[in-house]
């Protein structure tokens, strides 16, 4: 099938979500409306938000370029997450009933305003990474639907425009009704694809007789000086970041009431399960068929592919319409998320705190293109320098700077009465300061202690990079925040009964 199918079905589709959006749009009115959509997000809504929210190109494009150099073991890295939805559902309910806007809500009430200041910058940082490969993504998704005639620098603007436009139309409201549609596709296309391109590639024992043995090992000999640490390392960051990310916290504060939002979680680990590893499948199946016939793909568009050429047209139009849906729903969750951390926890809590509704939801708007402008940046600049971009080590650098910054803290919060406010903001800086000291300044310094594995490829090399003392940076900036705010919370004064009493109505210090 011509190209120009594909993208007009695409394009018509977008089309039709920004008509939606723009509908949804009028009815935001205050700064609840555009923060956490009113708080009357239904059950289903809940269900595929959640799911949108998550599963994002991260899955669709990092994962894909995971199982490219890793097989099966790759499903380390979704893994982490399931274990985060299964702890989660013990907390949506407290969660939701707490009823604020950001985790510095949260924050705030137990270890002070400057926990909340520090942990919003962290969020941004994290946040606009996470934007930033989305659009990078789109680029890759626009570049196969058109055959290469759109580049992937030129397609990756088209996205930032899109989900930047999408964002500033209607915030959460915007967001999250978006997401029930996307969220249906996702998981028909996916399911759907299967059977094609396991079919196309060969049958299903073919990636044996083409593929590495490594990649049908628990642990890839390939991921890194010590493989069974490095895969752990993916499965953490993923499990650190589920935990404590902001957006999803948003999304429960968004639901109608605790008991959805709780009945919301066990629905939505089955649909992340589901998702995430036929994503996998797809992905193992097409680098199978790539090699076997000789065929230059892309690593990272090994999922775009099979739908752009393993698959009937209706599928794959399917399939490429799910992953545009991944990245429109995702950079639009994680830009509106930074951009209510400005808002809630700089602008309403240190700059000017009795704005007015109108005034914040339009100074939001603001923030909403000024974070999507740095994120676009984030992503243009080293195209622009003809470097080497692995979506799958941005991701890992966003899931790593939250949760060792934010997640220590903000479980403690939530679940350890004892955790102290000197505590929670020394566990903040001290991930957060790990966190960019071992990923920026230690490789500069120690160059000579940064250790790869000795078996992988060149290609998979740059994948997977070299660790501090072959150690993945996730594992010593986690044990360093945890350590922290255990140790400064024995060695300071046990919390007041007061800055218990939100969290732990019954609570005594």
């Amino acid at each position: 099938m011509h190209w120009y199918v594909y993208a007009i079905v695409i394009l018509a589709y977008m089309l039709v979500l920004m008509g939606y959006n723009i509908r949804r749009s009028h009815k935001v009115r205050s700064q609840e409306d555009f923060m956490v959509a009113g708080r009357s997000l239904s059950l289903p809504v809940m269900v595929f938000t959640l799911v949108c929210t998550w599963i994002g190109s991260g899955t669709f494009i990092a994962g894909a370029e995971y199982a490219y150099y890793a097989g099966w073991s790759s499903l380390w890295l979704p893994a982490g997450a399931w274990v985060g939805i299964a702890i989660i559902y013990f907390l949506a309910a407290k969660i939701r009933t707490f009823g604020q806007y950001t985790i510095g809500d949260i924050l705030e009430v137990r270890y002070g305003k400057f926990a909340r200041l520090f942990a919003a910058i962290a969020i941004i940082i994290a946040f606009t990474t996470i934007v930033s490969y989305q659009f990078r993504a789109g680029g890759y998704i626009i570049n196969v639907v058109t055959d290469g005639r759109v580049s992937v620098a030129q397609g990756q603007m088209i996205a930032a425009a899109f989900v930047i436009f999408f964002t500033v139309l209607g915030g959460m409201m915007a967001v999250a009704y978006t997401d029930l549609p996307n969220g249906i596709i996702i998981l028909a296309a996916c399911c759907i694809a299967v059977p094609f391109v396991v079919l196309f590639a060969g049958g299903w024992s073919h990636p044996a007789t083409v593929l590495p043995l490594s990649h049908f090992q628990w642990f890839s000999d390939d991921f890194g000086r010590y493989p069974v640490l490095k895969a752990l390392g993916y499965c953490l960051s993923t499990l650190l970041l589920l935990l404590g990310i902001q957006s999803m916290y948003q999304k429960f504060y968004s639901a109608r009431s605790a008991r959805e939002a709780k009945k919301a979680v066990a629905i939505w680990i089955v649909g992340t399960i589901v998702v995430e590893t036929v994503v996998v499948i797809i992905a193992i199946y097409a680098s199978s068929y790539q090699r076997a016939q000789g065929l230059p793909w892309d690593p990272r568009s090994m999922v775009l592919q099979a739908a752009r050429w393993m698959t009937p047209w209706p599928v794959g139009v399917l399939l490429l319409g799910a992953a545009c849906a991944v990245v429109l729903s995702t950079g639009m969750n994680y830009l509106l998320s930074p951009s209510t951390n400005v808002i809630r926890d700089i602008y309403q809590r240190f700059i000017n705190p009795g704005a007015e509704e109108r005034r914040v939801v339009a100074i939001q708007k603001m923030v909403v293109v000024a974070i999507g402008l740095c994120a676009f940046l984030m992503i243009f600049i080293p195209t622009y320098l003809n470097s080497n971009i692995s979506i799958l080590k941005y991701s890992y650098f966003a899931y790593t700077m939250y949760g060792v910054s934010i997640t220590p803290a903000l479980l403690a919060a939530l679940a350890w009465k004892r955790a102290t406010r000197p505590a929670g903001i020394a566990s903040i800086l001290t991930g957060a300061g790990m966190t960019l000291f071992l990923e920026f300044v230690f490789p500069l310094l120690f160059p000579h202690w940064m250790l790869a594995s000795t078996t992988a490829t060149s290609a998979a090399k740059d994948v997977w990079g070299a660790d501090p003392w072959g150690i993945p940076t996730v594992f010593l900036g986690f044990a360093a925040s945890s350590l922290v705010l255990v140790v400064v919370s024995y060695m300071t004064p046990p919390p007041r009964r007061e800055d218990l009493e939100k969290l732990f109505p019954t609570a005594t210090a």
